[in-house]
């Protein structure tokens, strides 16, 4: 196995996906929930949180923005940290594999061709309802899956929606999952207390028991989720290829939705990749979630990016941003296809370069 690459569970996986042809998309959506001040790094400010997904994608295709004067960033403290959209970017370029966007309800449209799931963001799950249609945006999720999987051998899907594992948590909450201090954040100091009162508040204005909700995915979702979990669940269970979800910890709860739909679905051919910042992360704890759920792989990819001159990349190393938009995903598939965490590190230095510069 490539020493960047760190295997949690089974390395049957990474042996499956070798040699295999990939196909990259990124799903997008919005929340309300991101406009909570502190509850999310993904943005300059709260408001520009819905710009994000939008120049994210932009950014991934064209190698700049056109809805933001300038690339999404996260600041803490002064020091900006660029969106890991530039990671994957150096991904997907060096190894050349293909691109598509799905708008899952973003609040600001990219400029770019985007195949449309569902057109609507979600809400503030402090209301207790933050989808309208989550059912209906699995099964074009799903039919998405069964078409993308004709055009593929290996999918593999990331995602952009600020403040996401703050609506993961409110899924697995709501499903029964023990999970609070364990999802992860775009920030180095976690807001958990801030995430966990955010999820009661919608628990408690939903209307529904906590039975209820645990036994019905979908009205889990409408109540305190995001509409990005219910596209990716779709997709990934209408592939017929193997599926690599590529984030952090919300991709848990796409898995613990997937099982609720279906007990008995084979997870032998999905797996979670994400990066070294993740797994390996302090204020969270992926593999405790996973490990309540299936008996699912995670593949951690490590940039080296304590190894960079570039100031941004290196504030990764220091808890900031950590994943998003498939950077561990994006790395994966570039690695098996014979391109080196070097490569991508001085690719994305490249690019961080380029796009300051323009």
């Amino acid at each position: 196995m490539n020493e960047a690459i760190k295997c949690y569970g089974s390395s049957e996986m990474i042996q499956k996906l070798e040699n295999k042809d990939s196909l990259f998309l990124c799903v997008i959506a919005n929340t309300l929930t991101s406009r909570i001040n502190g509850i999310t790094g993904a943005g300059a400010t709260p408001e520009l949180t819905d710009y994000t997904p939008a120049a994210d994608v932009e950014l991934l295709m064209l190698g700049k923005t056109l809805c933001l004067p300038e690339i999404p960033k996260t600041v803490v403290d002064g020091n900006s940290t660029p969106t890991p959209a530039i990671i994957t970017k150096a991904a997907l370029d060096l190894a050349d594999i293909p691109l598509l966007v799905a708008d899952a309800g973003a609040a600001i449209k990219p400029n770019i061709p985007y195949i449309t799931i569902n057109e609507t963001p979600g809400g503030d799950i402090r209301t207790g309802n933050a989808v309208q249609n989550s059912e209906k945006i699995f099964n074009n999720g799903l039919l998405l899956g069964k078409v993308l999987s004709k055009l593929t051998d290996h999918l593999v899907i990331g995602e952009s929606i600020p403040a996401g594992t703050t609506t993961a948590l409110g899924i697995l909450t709501a499903m029964g999952y023990e999970v609070d201090h364990k999802m992860s954040g775009s920030t180095p100091e976690n807001p958990h207390n801030l995430k966990h009162s955010v999820v009661i508040n919608g628990l408690k204005c939903s209307g529904y028991t906590a039975e209820e909700l645990k036994s019905d995915p979908f009205l889990a979702i409408n109540a305190i989720g995001d509409p990005m979990i219910p596209a990716v669940a779709g997709i990934a269970m209408g592939s017929s290829v193997p599926v690599t979800l590529a984030g952090g910890t919300q991709m848990t709860a796409v898995c613990a939705i997937i099982k609720s739909i279906s007990p008995n679905f084979d997870f032998n051919s999905l797996s979670i990749a994400t990066t070294i910042f993740v797994s390996e992360d302090e204020t969270s704890d992926i593999n405790f979630i996973i490990n309540q759920i299936s008996d699912i792989s995670i593949i951690a990819v490590d940039p080296d990016f304590e190894k960079s001159d570039t100031e941004g990349l290196v504030n990764y190393t220091k808890g900031s941003v950590k994943e998003g938009v498939g950077a561990g995903g994006a790395m994966l598939a570039a690695i098996l296809k014979g391109i080196s965490v070097e490569e991508i590190r001085i690719k994305s230095e490249e690019l961080c370069k380029e796009i300051f510069e323009n």
